[in-house]
């Protein structure tokens, strides 16, 4: 019961953090770890769990979703969905050993990029959209890549949404529903094709939806760049730890 308890904190945390600012699979797959999990069924497990506050979280901004300039919203959808599942089967066919290996350097990857987008120079306004097969293909990678691994995904797409001239709180709310869409998907194919810990799932799950529900009702109210800080902090303590451990 303790550990669930743990699991069930972990994961209002990290749903909290999706909807503030990005980075809750930072918190849930070092937790299923040290479950006893291996990695590359802690990061399924992690995104089975996570979907149903990314859901939560996406419904109560569905109010700012919008589509770019020169994509509508439905079609960045669909790419978010393909994307998602694409990524997913990727993963499936990756031996466990391997991913195993790749996980630091992808936590230390998906750190990096979160730490530029969050603290590095912000380009200046002015200029047009790229053209909408360069926001479609950017748009790809990020939904396979959300399918596969996923941590950092809500922060990359956010960046990709303001490239594409979309305003910042609109940016915000589609990024929630983009991300949720890819992991949905993935989750879907894990659960139909992955002996998933249930139990450690739902524990995770259920704290998800506290916290995307709570995260969306703060979202004006916390110091972001607070939030945006811890999920640096988290990462880079995650990435020695993989590296330590491996």
């Amino acid at each position: 019961m303790l550990l669930l308890a743990l699991l069930f904190a972990a994961g209002i945390w990290a749903g909290a953090q999706n909807a503030l600012a990005g980075g809750g699979s930072f918190v849930t797959l070092p937790a299923l770890i040290l479950t006893g999990l291996d990695p590359r069924l802690a990061n399924i497990t992690s995104t089975v769990a996570l979907f149903p506050g990314q859901v939560t979280t996406g419904l109560a901004g569905r109010s700012l979703v919008a589509g770019t300039e020169r994509l509508s919203f439905r079609t960045l959808a669909i790419i978010s969905l393909v994307g998602g599942i694409a990524g997913a089967f990727l993963l499936l066919v990756t031996p466990a050993s391997v991913f195993g290996a790749m996980v630091p350097w992808l936590v230390l990857a998906a750190t990096c990029l979160f730490a530029w987008s969050s603290f590095g120079p912000k380009p200046q306004g002015g200029g047009t959209a790229p053209p909408a097969w360069v926001s479609a293909l950017i748009q790809s990678v990020i939904a396979v890549y959300s399918g596969f691994f996923g941590g950092g995904a809500g922060i990359v797409t956010l960046a990709a949404l303001t490239l594409a001239k979309m305003p910042i709180r609109n940016a915000g709310g589609t990024k929630n529903v983009l991300v949720g869409l890819s992991n949905i998907a993935a989750a879907i194919v894990f659960a139909l094709t992955t002996a998933i810990p249930w139990t450690k799932a739902i524990a995770v799950g259920a704290g998800s939806v506290v916290g995307g529900y709570a995260g969306a009702i703060l979202l004006k109210r916390v110091p972001v760049l607070a939030l945006r800080s811890a999920v640096v902090v988290i990462g880079v303590a995650l990435t020695i730890g993989l590296f330590i451990r491996g």
